[in-house]
């Protein structure tokens, strides 16, 4: 059965397709939507409103465009589902909006995503894999790997791989259309100052390109090495193309890493010893996982797209989001002719033996 009306607040980071993969998923199930998009997108938010009140009617589907205060508005109606896609720090400013109304979330938020490399894993494929999922919307994405351990003194290798991998992704880095910008100024101010911190505070920044792009919002895929767990790029989500490497000596040091920080949305382990791989599977907990890959089971529809802990609650994709978006809800018919009498009061022998009989 459907819910009733869902609403769906919508990032800026993949404004199309994080709006129309819930809302497919919420209309599938019989729902009417709402729609409301990120501020920080205003051209592509209203297109897509343009786009969606052209083919659906306002009672099936309203799509929202305003400020945070009109998010805000949005969040604390009386939603019969409520869906947030972002950070998770306004995630509990949405989901304390919801709670007055009791509407029931999925939060699809971040974190910081590892990934690992495995002793026996190829460097140059594992190098060449996540530089591919850090560079995809230039790290804008909630899956990006976050940050990478490898064994110590693979450091090297890795540095050159990943930058063979980007000069041939991604030459000219300037005037390439394969590689966006960043999304506004003040996310481009917030990356440069953790580069510029880390830089103060001892840590190496390699720049992986040409690092005179005269796009200030274009900023070059960047390795950083020697971190400090006190830093700005260390403590938060980077959402941008800056990697920091960070070398262990055993993989139980890279799992006691992982498992010392906030749930992570997504992680990644190369490698292809099976005893390695269920270890790690065993003993981390993360929204999904990618083997020798990254990025890839977001887009798998047969699988749940979701965050755990600090990365959100809930999922969604296919089948799943037409299980968030409904409710199987229970029936159950009495038969015109049933024992039910034999169990009600007066008790006596007659229920003492049957309960008997029923207990052997």
């Amino acid at each position: 059965q459907p819910l009733g009306v869902v609403g769906i607040i919508v990032p800026w980071n993949y404004p199309v397709l994080l709006a129309i993969g819930p809302m497919v998923a919420a209309i599938a199930a019989g729902n009417r939507v709402m729609v409301k998009m990120s501020e920080t997108t205003p051209q592509t938010g209203a297109l897509f409103a343009e786009l969606v009140h052209r083919y659906f009617n306002r009672d099936e589907v309203i799509v929202v465009n305003g400020e945070a205060a009109v998010a805000a508005a949005f969040s604390a109606l009386p939603f019969d589902h409520l869906l947030f896609t972002g950070s998770t720090t306004i995630g509990k400013i949405v989901m304390q909006a919801a709670a007055k109304n009791l509407t029931p979330v999925t939060l699809e938020l971040g974190g910081k995503s590892p990934a690992i490399v495995g002793t026996d894993a190829s460097i140059k494929d594992a190098a060449e894999k996540i530089m591919f999922g850090k560079c995809l919307n230039a790290g804008q994405t909630c899956i990006a790997p976050d940050y990478v351990l490898l064994p110590r003194g693979s450091e090297s290798a890795f540095i050159a791989a990943a930058k063979a991998t980007v000069t041939r992704q991604y030459p000219a880095l300037a005037d390439n259309a394969d590689y966006t910008a960043i999304v506004n100024p003040r996310q481009a101010a917030r990356l440069n100052g953790y580069l510029d911190e880390a830089i103060i505070k001892g840590a190496v920044v390699m720049p992986l390109a040409e690092p005179s792009i005269q796009n200030t919002q274009k900023i070059v895929p960047t390795i950083v090495i020697n971190t400090k767990d006190e830093l700005g790029l260390m403590q938060n989500e980077i959402f941008g193309p800056i990697l920091p490497l960070i070398g262990y000596d055993t993989l139980n040091d890279a799992i006691d890493y992982v498992n010392a920080r906030p749930r992570p949305l997504a992680l990644y382990y190369f490698g292809h010893t099976q005893r390695d791989i269920d270890q790690v599977l065993d003993q981390t907990i993360s929204g999904g996982v990618s083997i020798n890959e990254t990025i890839m089971h977001i887009s798998q529809e047969d699988l749940p797209f979701g965050g755990v802990g600090q990365s959100g609650m809930g999922s969604y994709h296919g089948k799943f989001g037409f299980d968030t978006f409904s409710r199987l809800k229970p029936i159950f018919h009495q038969s015109r002719f049933n024992g039910l009498f034999l169990f009600k009061p007066p008790y006596g022998r007659r229920f003492e033996a049957l309960i008997k009989f029923l207990m052997k």
